[in-house]
């Protein structure tokens, strides 16, 4: 691998990580509903573990309030259960048409688990940042026992690695406090 091709792999999985990590930020509950609440749970529809937002539309109607219209009315038992079994924390209702779930307001020890939980995931990625830069530091030692890559280049590319690293830390940081803040103001 040339410096090129070490930071372009370096970086594009970096932002994966970011990717992932807002993804389940998405998925943390603040005191309003959102659908991003919910649409990443995974129900057995017809023997595969489909996510809720493939099998239902997933709607906001009021500030406290999420529906979900199943496409198959016959999916709606499973959608309940796997509501239930989720770590969402919400009681589905269900009048045979379609599923309510009533966000309620947080409390000060709920708001308090959602930012540690929020700490966790940001530290999860921040490590996954830190391995894809361990990864990349070696294919670059590599590349110099290799002779395909000169010293002055490998400390080139090892500079750059690491401010990739820095970049994709501080995006991850500014996600979990913004995060962080919404949980807590709301």
């Amino acid at each position: 691998m040339d410096a090129d091709e070490i930071l372009l792999d370096a970086e594009e999985r970096m932002e994966k990580a970011v990717t992932v990590f807002t993804e389940q930020l998405t998925g943390l509950r603040t005191g309003r509903a959102t659908p991003g609440l919910v649409d990443s749970i995974r129900i057995d529809y017809y023997g595969s573990q489909t996510p809720l937002k493939q099998v239902a539309n997933i709607t906001v109607p009021e500030p406290q309030q999420i529906l979900i219209r199943p496409f198959d009315a016959g999916t709606m038992n499973e959608i309940v259960k796997a509501i239930q079994s989720s770590d969402v924390g919400l009681a589905p209702m269900s009048d045979g048409r379609v599923i309510r779930l009533n966000v309620p307001p947080l409390s000060r020890e709920r708001r308090q688990q959602l930012v540690s939980r929020t700490k966790e995931f940001a530290e999860d990625s921040r490590v996954s940042v830190r391995n894809i830069r361990r990864d990349a530091n070696k294919h670059a030692d590599s590349a110099e026992k290799d002779k395909s890559m000169s010293e002055d280049q490998r400390d080139t590319t090892k500079d750059e690695v690491q401010t990739l690293t820095k970049k994709f830390e501080g995006m991850i940081n500014s996600a979990a406090a913004d995060k962080e803040k919404q949980i807590m103001d709301e």
